[in-house]
């Protein structure tokens, strides 16, 4: 079991830029994949992007690809979401989340594969 933080939201412009962080505690962190995933109004959670315990393998939603990039710092129990260009279809409340141990699931995690939830941080884009 992890617990999580995360942080970083906020408002910026339209192509502009955020970095998400997620600080976890938990003495295993390294050996969870791990994933952001958004939620907005009146719309499903969906995962953006996920990576592999090992951080060797990622993946990301189609209309993400190229603009987010999802990184882990083992030593420091801390996963990132680097958003650029961002659009005025992003906003939402962003959260990351673990996914099973030494997970490589070849693809974006789905919500019921997740056991542990930061607590969500905004994003808003102006245009």
């Amino acid at each position: 079991q992890v617990q999580l933080v995360d942080s970083g939201g906020g408002l910026v412009q339209a192509g502009g830029s955020l970095r998400l962080s997620c600080a976890a505690s938990g003495r295993t962190f390294s050996t969870y994949a791990m994933a952001w995933f958004r939620q907005a109004p009146g719309k499903e959670r969906e995962c953006v992007a996920t990576i592999n315990w090992s951080g060797g393998s990622t993946y990301y939603l189609d209309s993400v690809k190229g603009r987010f990039a999802i990184s882990r710092d083992n030593a420091k129990n801390t996963v990132y979401l680097q958003m650029n260009s961002l659009k005025p279809e992003d906003p939402a409340v962003y959260y990351c989340a673990a996914a099973g141990r030494y997970g490589d699931y070849g693809r974006l995690v789905r919500y019921y594969e997740c056991n542990n939830w930061g607590q969500g941080t905004q994003v808003t884009v102006s245009s």
